[in-house]
């Protein structure tokens, strides 16, 4: 199967040189690039990706810009701060030229402040990624973007390797833009928000990881995870009641 990689990137240079280097099986990488002024350029050339520019349009519309930049029907879609595992590369170079799925998911594994999380709703999280464009496509999300698909969608084996979140501070920065994003999609489908719902939501967030979905087995940092995105909720809610605001 002939592959191209699409990754769409800004500033992340350090976390793209990791992703790229485990692309060595591809035909080709994009990466479409959102005015990166941290040494991505020197980075992509080192591995002969091809790079284009674009204004940020949101999650779901920038990737699939990526995508239309690709020559090749099949893509493998990727982050800047993802890694193809060893089990998971064996496993799309053995796929036939045209397999009967339309797209693939594939389970990703996700780092939080140093350790790889197994509960908490993060894992497994199996996630479309490779897909034929003739019969799938990005949404038009902003964020939490999905690959809406045509047709049969296969599992692959192995893992996507997530390095989501090194430090506290990467974390909250993302957390306040992420959440940003999530209100202004919410309120322009209509919804709206009570300051009372927003809490509501965080505490039923933050139970639903720690007991239903076993983040109380991920340790101290399954307990900072689960505190943290209850605090996401909460500001999620916040943010869509204030602009529900007069």
């Amino acid at each position: 199967m002939m592959i191209s990689a699409a990754i769409i990137t800004r500033d992340a240079a350090l976390d793209l040189e990791r992703c790229l280097a485990s692309l060595d099986f591809v035909d080709e990488i994009v990466v479409l690039d959102q005015g990166s002024t941290d040494g991505t350029a020197e980075v992509c050339a080192r591995y002969g990706a091809v790079v284009h520019q674009t204004p940020w349009l949101g999650f779901g519309p920038t990737k699939q810009k990526a995508v239309e930049l690709c020559r090749n029907d099949w893509i493998l879609s990727i982050d800047s701060d993802e890694e193809v595992g060893a089990h998971l590369k064996e496993a799309l170079r053995q796929l036939p030229d045209e397999p009967a799925p339309a797209a693939y998911r594939i389970n990703r594994r996700s780092m939080f402040l140093g350790k790889w999380i197994r509960h908490c709703g993060w894992y497994p999280d199996r996630i479309v990624r490779l897909f034929d464009r003739r019969r799938a496509a990005f949404n038009d999300n902003r964020v939490h973007e999905e690959v809406e698909v045509q047709g049969e969608c296969g599992q692959l084996p192995g893992h996507l390797r997530h390095n989501a979140y090194t430090t506290w501070e990467q974390y909250l920065a993302k957390l306040n833009r992420y959440t940003t994003l999530s209100a202004e999609q919410l309120h322009a489908q209509g919804r709206r928000s009570t300051l009372a719902g927003a809490v509501v939501r965080a505490g039923a967030g933050f139970w639903r990881m720690w007991l239903l979905q076993g983040g109380v087995l991920d340790g101290p940092h399954g307990l900072v995870l689960c505190l943290g995105s209850a605090f996401s909720i909460l500001s999620k809610y916040v943010k869509l009641w204030r602009l529900g605001q007069p």
